[in-house]
């Protein structure tokens, strides 16, 4: 049974849990997804999990999610997540639940292991040659607790390597109305071991994402912790109407791929007062990847982004480079970068297909950026070698104004594709401020668009007077 201390914890949350009742409220897209009271509460204590960090819990996590999901209790279930340290493989949620995390809750991530150490017992010519990523026992990993699944559709292989991928950490398939919140407890997904196999070379198939959902709509994620994640952090694919908020994700500088937050072919997605600071880009919006993502043909459109604040070696704000499917009306504005590669980063490729549109970015402060804003034609990689040649994307109608820049290296470059140049690009009171002898000024090919305010001063591509069109009414 649930304890009464924490219908307590629980009912001082409500101000956090329904922001709407708060006295001063902000612009927000966050009631897309509205908080729900579940009445029926259950604590993965009950079905005879340990949270002392060292004991398996994946049977128990499965348990109780299978109670929740053949009960079906009338508004749906929480399931409470009590103080400790609660270690258990991949698990599946079900629709019409609440997973939340109390104070001082940690859901981690069972490691692999090495073979050797797994199979100590046994002599080295015993192992299943055929068994996942064998290759050798002093640097492959036993994976056993990560089944791998199929391939998305939209990029017709594993991210990384072809194939299957791994399941995610935690993952929802085909459902709806799922909250994930807390007390700003973690969910860890101890990555580090992931990390180095790449880094070596002994993977077989695509890391596991921390939190992924699929083909799932009316999705609410707040008040959590991410950390550590073996790929990418939380990936919403194939999905609507889902809110993030509140969240903190967390990965050291260098770790491989651990993108924070990726919608993907995904509509009605809001992202709300995030800090991120993660190895690869804290927000990207991708929506297929080639000749499989033309064919899937399902863009990611309506994402707002607001209130954002991070550090990456790489992008801030990014859309692409998978993007076959398209992606459109996008708006990002209130962020906030330090210590990163690319400040507001579009990217695509011939091969894409695709289209990058109605994109607005505002009200963004930057400090210590390699490249305040890069908008590339040739970005990213191909799945296979059957990519069509002739599937050239277009990028059309990006607004990007009131940004301020210190100790940027480079203020921005903007090389669209030849045979496709970018239109409409449009620059407003745009400030990126130098950094001594390394800093550059603007590159730009094969676009036309206006700026004005713009400092450095942009290239002729875009000194064009801001009266035509557009970019008029942009500014």
């Amino acid at each position: 049974m649930v304890p009464f201390q924490v219908w307590i914890g629980v009912a001082a949350l409500l101000p956090l849990l329904f922001p709407c009742s708060l006295a001063v409220s902000e612009v927000s897209c966050a009631d897309v997804v509205p908080m729900k009271w579940r009445r029926d509460v259950i604590s993965i204590a009950d079905f005879g999990a340990v949270g002392d960090g060292k004991t398996l819990n994946t049977w128990p996590f499965k348990k109780a999610i299978y109670r929740i999901q053949h009960m079906r209790k009338r508004g749906g279930t929480m399931l409470y997540i009590p103080p400790g340290v609660w270690l258990t493989g991949s698990f599946s949620l079900t629709s019409h639940m609440t997973l939340f995390l109390g104070r001082g809750a940690i859901i981690k991530a069972t490691q692999v292991m090495p073979l050797s150490t797994f199979y100590s017992n046994f002599p080295i010519e015993q192992f299943d040659p055929l068994r996942e990523n064998f290759k050798d026992s002093r640097l492959v990993q036993d994976t056993t607790n990560w089944p791998l699944v199929d391939p998305l559709p939209s990029y017709g292989r594993g991210r990384e390597l072809p194939g299957k991928r791994y399941m995610s950490f935690i993952q929802g398939d085909g459902i709806t109305d799922v909250i994930i919140t807390g007390e700003n407890g973690t969910i860890d997904g101890q990555g580090e071991v992931w990390w180095n196999m790449w880094r070596k070379r002994s993977l077989y198939h695509t890391r596991p994402n921390l939190l992924e959902f699929k083909n799932c709509r009316d999705i609410l994620i707040s008040n959590i912790v991410f950390q550590n994640s073996p790929f990418w952090n939380i990936h919403p694919v194939y999905c609507s109407n889902v809110v993030i908020k509140y969240v903190t994700v967390l990965a050291p500088y260098d770790s491989p791929n651990t993108d924070g937050i990726d919608p993907d072919s995904s509509s009605n997605v809001c992202i709300e007062d995030a800090h991120i600071s993660t190895g690869d880009d804290l927000v990207a919006i991708k929506s297929g990847w080639d000749e499989y993502g033309i064919a899937y043909g399902r863009p990611s459109s309506g994402i707002t982004i607001r209130r954002l604040t991070g550090s990456s070696p790489f992008s801030g704000i990014a859309i692409g480079s998978e993007t076959s499917g398209g992606v459109d009306n996008i708006l990002a504005e209130n962020i906030n970068l330090y210590d990163t590669g690319f400040g507001i980063h579009i990217k695509t490729n011939v091969g894409r297909g695709g289209y990058i549109r109605n994109v607005t970015v505002m009200n963004v402060n930057m400090n210590k950026v390699r490249q305040g804003i890069r908008i590339a034609g040739d970005v990213g990689d191909h799945p296979d070698e059957y990519f069509n040649r002739y599937a050239v994307p277009t990028v059309d109608g990006v607004t990007i104004k009131n940004v301020w820049g210190l100790d940027i290296q480079q203020a921005g470059s903007i090389q669209g594709i030849r045979s496709s140049p970018f239109t409409r690009i449009c620059l407003s009171n745009v400030k990126l401020w130098g950094a001594g002898a390394r800093y550059e000024s603007w590159r730009c090919m094969d676009v036309t668009g206006a700026a004005l305010g713009v400092q450095p001063w942009p290239c002729s591509e875009l000194a064009n007077t801001v009266s035509a069109g557009f970019c008029s009414g942009a500014f």
